[in-house]
């Protein structure tokens, strides 16, 4: 009738905090150092269960899953090994976001996200191809920025109509930076710091140290092929395709700059 009467009254009883799968890519906050980042393993060791977070800087660190130890949206929680049948379905696209199951296809958007080559477009689709099916959104590649203008002037964009470009060795005072400069509201140019897309796959997922330094006037990927012993520039392509699975793989400026080239083509 009394109930546990050495467990203390109920409002001196510390709330348990709810349990959590530690589903790989889920971003949480270790409670005592305040370090946030996503999940990316679990380690066994003689002191117990351990979760590896990598932070947005890739930098990561191992904290033991006790009870109460994490904060997810700011509630604490206690992280748990995912269940077999959790880990069975993907929960994450390659880009980290939450996938859509069961999609069915939907009519493009006029709105539309332009690359510079194929091997920009295959990249991108590679990582963002689950969202930009989500959302409706078309990539195609321009065969060279200097066809920009005249692709602009025949699409002709404007209100619900926009197109996002992506665009190599964007930096200050490069070409890349003269030829994308005033386009109009309804266009938005962004891209990265990297002579070719390939720079922009982190060379550890290629299994290298570096990407080599070619000299200016020799072809990039040829000079890239021959320093690392690839073959041709295509056996160097399969190489680079094959390395990527997920936004994990990618350089930071990439994965920023499509997200905001998706996020501009989507919003009303």
């Amino acid at each position: 009738m009394y109930g546990d009467i050495f467990a203390g009254h109920p409002r001196t009883r510390k709330p348990k905090a709810p349990q959590v799968a530690a589903e790989r890519d889920l971003v949480v906050e270790d409670a005592a150092t305040g370090f946030c980042g996503a999940v990316v393993g679990i380690e066994r060791t003689y002191d117990g269960d351990f979760v590896r977070l990598e932070d947005a800087a890739r930098r990561t660190r191992l904290f033991a899953m006790r009870e109460a130890a994490f904060l997810v949206d700011g509630r604490p929680v206690t992280l748990v090994r995912p269940t077999p049948q959790a880990q069975k379905t993907p929960q994450r696209s390659a880009s980290g976001s939450t996938k859509v199951e069961g999609l069915r296809a939907r009519t493009a958007l006029p709105s539309r996200i332009w690359v510079e080559g194929v091997h920009d477009a295959a990249l991108v689709e590679r990582v963002w191809g689950h969202d930009l099916r989500v959302e409706g959104v078309v990539v195609e590649h321009l065969e060279g920025l200097d066809n920009l203008a005249d692709r602009l002037a025949e699409f002709r964009p404007g209100p619900g109509r926009k197109v996002g470009v992506l665009v190599d060795h964007l930096v200050t005072g490069s070409k890349e930076e003269r030829l994308t400069q005033g386009l109009g509201p309804y266009v938005m140019v962004t891209g990265h710091p990297y002579i070719d897309v390939w720079e922009a796959v982190r060379p550890q997922a290629v299994g290298i140290e570096a990407w080599p330094k070619i000299p200016r006037g020799q072809d990039w990927k040829t000079g890239v092929c021959d320093a690392l012993g690839w073959g041709t520039p295509q056996d160097g392509w399969r190489r680079v395709y094959g390395a990527v699975s997920s936004f994990r793989d990618l350089e930071a400026p990439l994965i920023g700059a499509v997200e905001r080239l998706v996020d501009f083509v989507t919003e009303e």
